[in-house]
């Protein structure tokens, strides 16, 4: 059994273990972080059955993931970096999940792709819920304004995805993102990384981004 498939089983069965001391809990999406990483490093993975996967540049998804998902289809793939509104027509070839919805202009630019391509994306809107000047996400007292435009634009968004400062402890701005989630009655919520990620699903994260350590340490 290769390394990698031996850390994903000890995850998977830590957060089993989690779930069951915490009754409230459901059993999330792991998406597998795979940015920077070759393809001969995920491929025991993909091999193992996994299916969701997260890349943060659109280009590297492209290139990678292209011939791959026309072989498996059941992969996902998940944009979890900042998206440009120039490369939004590449973005919704390729991704089934944008995690970094954050602005008007964007969801503008996604929504007439969507009818272009006539391919609809699950989306979530990303709240700078740190309120830091050098993080992308809407700030907290104009999301109620952009979920009510992306509606509008009849937009398929499925839930919120923070990443809160690095620096602090990250289970409060779970625990406000939950509230924030609840209010607009939303069902999916994509929080929690290879650090904090048990905690995220304390506090009711759908999605979870493990990278590092399922793959190990970026070179």
């Amino acid at each position: 059994m290769s390394e990698i498939i031996k850390k994903y089983q000890d995850i998977i069965t830590l957060i089993k273990s989690n779930i069951e001391n915490n009754h409230n809990t459901k059993f999330p999406n792991i998406i597998a972080v795979s940015k920077t990483f070759k393809l001969e490093k995920i491929l025991p993975l993909i091999d193992y059955g996994h299916n969701d996967y997260g890349e943060n540049k659109v280009q590297e998804a492209i290139e990678k993931w292209t011939l791959i998902k026309e072989k498996k289809p059941n992969i996902k793939l998940h944009l979890i970096g900042k998206l440009q509104t120039n490369k939004v027509k590449f973005a919704i070839k390729i991704f089934d999940y944008i995690h970094s919805l954050d602005s008007i202009k964007l969801a503008k630019k996604i929504a007439d792709e969507e009818k272009k391509q006539n391919r609809k994306t699950q989306l979530f809107i990303q709240v700078n819920i740190g309120n830091e000047d050098q993080k992308s996400g809407v700030d907290l007292k104009n999301l109620t304004e952009l979920y009510s435009y992306c509606k509008e634009l009849d937009l398929n968004v499925i839930g919120l995805m923070c990443i809160p400062p690095f620096e602090e402890d990250s289970e409060k701005y779970f625990k406000e993102m939950k509230i924030l989630n609840k209010k607009l009655n939303l069902s999916k919520l994509s929080m929690g990384m290879s650090s904090d990620y048990l905690k995220a699903i304390e506090n009711s994260a759908t999605h979870v981004r493990i990278g590092s350590n399922i793959f190990g340490s970026r070179n």
